[in-house]
C-alpha cells in the first residue's frame, strides 16, 4: 500500500529532490482545510538544471524502441490501476471532486496511458508519398519533438497532466512538468511516482513542485524545449502564445470554454435535465467543457426550468469523500469569493434568480438565474462554479446563433429527436467538439480534442496528437540519377 502523501518533494532525473527555496506550501483538504502535506518548493535554478537534464535525457530516450517506450507506459498504467484505492480518495481530498468524479478522473487517466502505449509505433511509420521527378520515392517520417514543457491545472489535474505526459514520452520526447502547487499530488507526485515503479529512465520525466514567485516565466521562455502545452485559463493561454510566438517555439493549448448546452423544439426535456445536472455539476462546474449557458427553445421553456431547479434542489452536497456527495468545495476562497462575486452582479443587474445558493464553508450550493440574456456578463463569463445561467430561445436556429455568439469554442451539446437534423445543426456550432443528446462533458483518448477560436489550439488523442508532438521529416531516395538541365 502506498503511502501518496510522503512524496513533498520535485521529481528530477528519477530521484525525488527536496526543493532549495527554503519555502514550503502546506497542500490542504479543500473540504476541511486540513493539510494533506507540506510541499518543499524548487527554486529557478533547480528547474533550469532540469531542462537540461531532460534535454540530455531525450538523446538516449529518442533512440528506444517502441517495445521499449510500449511497455513503461503500459506498467504505468498498471501501477495506477493496481493502486486505484489509494489515489481515490486522494483525488477526492486534493481537488475537492466527488467520488464520481475522482473514479472518473482515474480511470480517464489511465485509459489514455495505455492508448498512449500504441502512440509507440507512430515514430515506426513510414508514409511513401507520390513524386513529380522520375524514379524518386518519397518517405514521410515522424522524429521525436525533444523536450516538451507541460504545465496542468487543478480540476482533472492526474487525466489533464498525463494527456500530454505520456504521448510525449510515446513519442521518443523527455518532459519538464509543473502540477498546479494546490494539487501536486495528483497532478504531478502520483504519477512520477508511477512512472518510477515502471523503470522510466532518470531524466525522461520530470515533475517541479514550485510556483510563479519562484521561477516566473521560466516555464515557458527557456529555450531548451520545443513544445509548451498547456491547460488553463485563455488569459495565461493568450500570454503562452505571445511569448511561445516570439521564440518560435510550438504550443498546445486547451483553454477556458462558454459551453453552450442547447434544447431544441423536439427534445425529450426529461432527458435533457438527466444529461444537464451531469454536465453542470460534476465537480461543482470546475471543468473546462462543463455547461456553462443552458440555450432552451420557448416551447420547452418552462418546462425544463421547472424540472431541473427541482432537481437541482435535491442535490446533497458535503464532504466529497462521501459516496453519497454531488456537491463538495471549491478549489480555494478565491474561487468561491469570485463566484459569489458573479451571483451579485446578476442580481444587481436585474437577473431573475429562482435558486439561491448558500455558502457553508468550502462549500457553495447550486444558483439558477433565467431570462438571462446571452449578452450580459453572466452569459459571457466562463463561470467555473455551480451557477446556472438559462436562456430562452423563440427558435431553433436562434439557439445556434445563441450558441456562438461567445468568444469561445470549446465544446457543445444539442437535445434533439431528429438525430439527422441534430448532426446538421452539430456542424453549425462553432466549438471544437458537439455531443448530441449528450452533455458537454466527454473526453476519450481516441478522439480529436480541442476547441476553437478562444478555447485554444491544437488536438489531442490518438493519432492527432503525434501531428503536435513529432518533427514531420521528408526524405527522398533518388533511384536512378537524374539528368539536370545544366
Amino acid at each position: 500500500m502506498e503511502k501518496f502523501e510522503q512524496y513533498t518533494k520535485s521529481f528530477i532525473n528519477g530521484e525525488w529532490t527536496r526543493g532549495e527555496s527554503g519555502r514550503t506550501i502546506d497542500n490542504l483538504n479543500k473540504y476541511d482545510d486540513s493539510v494533506i502535506n507540506t510541499l518543499s518548493l524548487a527554486t529557478a535554478e533547480q528547474l533550469e538544471k532540469t531542462f537540461l537534464i531532460a534535454k540530455d535525457a531525450q538523446k538516449e530516450w529518442g533512440r528506444t524502441s517502441a517495445e521499449e517506450r510500449e511497455e513503461i507506459l503500459l506498467k504505468a498504467a498498471d501501477y495506477l490501476e493496481k493502486h486505484k484505492d489509494e489515489i481515490v480518495p486522494i483525488i477526492s481530498k486534493e481537488t475537492g471532486g466527488n467520488v464520481v468524479k475522482a473514479h472518473v478522473e482515474l480511470e480517464l487517466t489511465i485509459g489514455l496511458t495505455r492508448e498512449a502505449a500504441k502512440m509507440a509505433y507512430h515514430l515506426e511509420e513510414v508514409q511513401e508519398v507520390e513524386s513529380m521527378i522520375e524514379n524518386k520515392v518519397n518517405h514521410v517520417h515522424h522524429l521525436p519533438l525533444g523536450v516538451i514543457t507541460s504545465i496542468s491545472p487543478f480540476n482533472f489535474p492526474m487525466n489533464l497532466s498525463m494527456r500530454t505526459i505520456a504521448p510525449a514520452i510515446a513519442l521518443g520526447n523527455t518532459v519538464v512538468h509543473k502540477p498546479d502547487i494546490q494539487t501536486s499530488l495528483t497532478g504531478g507526485a502520483i504519477i512520477a511516482r508511477a512512472f518510477e515503479q515502471a523503470g522510466l529512465p532518470g531524466g525522461v520525466f520530470n515533475s517541479i513542485v514550485t510556483d510563479l514567485e519562484e521561477i516566473g516565466d521560466d516555464m515557458l521562455t527557456t529555450p531548451h524545449s520545443q513544445l509548451i502545452s498547456f491547460t488553463g485559463s485563455t488569459p495565461v493561454g493568450k500570454h503562452i502564445g505571445k511569448i511561445a510566438g516570439g521564440m518560435l517555439k510550438r504550443v498546445a493549448l486547451e483553454l477556458g470554454g462558454n459551453n453552450p448546452f442547447i434544447v431544441l423544439s423536439d427534445a425529450d426535456v426529461d432527458r435533457a435535465v438527466d444529461a444537464a445536472i451531469f454536465g453542470k455539476f460534476i465537480h461543482q462546474g470546475q471543468i473546462c467543457m462543463i455547461i456553462n449557458r443552458i440555450i432552451v427553445h420557448e416551447e420547452k421553456y418552462d418546462e425544463f426550468i421547472e424540472k431541473f431547479t427541482e432537481r437541482t434542489k435535491q442535490l446533497p452536497y458535503g464532504d466529497p469523500t462521501d459516496p453519497n456527495t454531488v456537491i463538495g468545495p471549491l478549489i480555494n476562497n478565491g474561487q468561491i469569493e469570485k463566484a459569489l462575486g458573479f451571483i451579485e452582479s446578476a442580481k444587481k443587474a436585474g437577473t431573475k434568480c429562482v435558486l439561491e445558493g448558500k455558502r457553508e464553508g468550502n462549500i457553495l450550493t447550486p444558483t439558477i438565474f433565467v431570462d438571462v440574456d446571452n449578452k450580459s456578463e453572466l452569459a459571457q463569463t466562463e463561470l467555473f462554479s455551480p451557477i446556472v445561467s438559462i436562456i430562452k430561445a423563440e427558435t431553433d436556429d436562434q439557439a445556434i446563433e445563441l450558441a456562438n455568439d461567445t468568444e469561445f469554442g470549446l465544446s457543445s451539446a444539442i437535445f434533439t429527436s431528429d438525430l439527422e437534423k441534430g448532426e446538421e445543426r452539430a456542424l453549425k456550432v462553432e466549438s471544437g467538439m458537439t455531443h448530441i443528446n449528450d452533455q458537454t462533458v466527454n473526453d476519450s483518448p481516441t478522439v480529436p480534442f480541442g476547441g476553437t477560436k478562444s478555447s485554444g489550439m491544437g488536438r489531442f488523442g490518438n493519432p492527432w496528437v503525434t501531428e503536435e508532438f513529432t518533427q514531420t521529416k521528408w526524405v527522398s531516395v533518388q533511384k536512378e540519377y537524374r539528368e539536370y538541365p545544366f
